[in-house]
């Protein structure tokens, strides 16, 4: 299958969540280029941004397992290439 790069943002509404979701891209370490996350203090939130750079399964493996966390939002954008 081809490779394709993209992005991932997540936003963390339930701070309990944020052990999974550490776990869950831990285990995807292998297709994440870059990762940056944010405490967003105010709003009580936590915000990161992924690059990945895998195959569509892997990239909707991951995205799919995250969204499926309690208070764990999930949005994507990848190449169409």
């Amino acid at each position: 299958m081809n490779k394709r790069v993209g992005v991932v943002g997540i936003v963390i509404e339930n701070f309990e969540s944020a052990v999974k979701v550490n776990d869950i891209l831990h285990d995807y370490a292998h297709i994440i280029v870059g990762r940056m996350g944010l405490p967003y203090r105010e709003r009580e939130i936590s915000v990161i941004s992924l690059i990945v750079d895998g195959t569509s399964d892997e990239i909707s493996a991951l995205t799919g397992k995250l969204g499926n966390v309690n208070g764990v939002n999930v949005k994507s954008a990848v190449t169409k290439i």
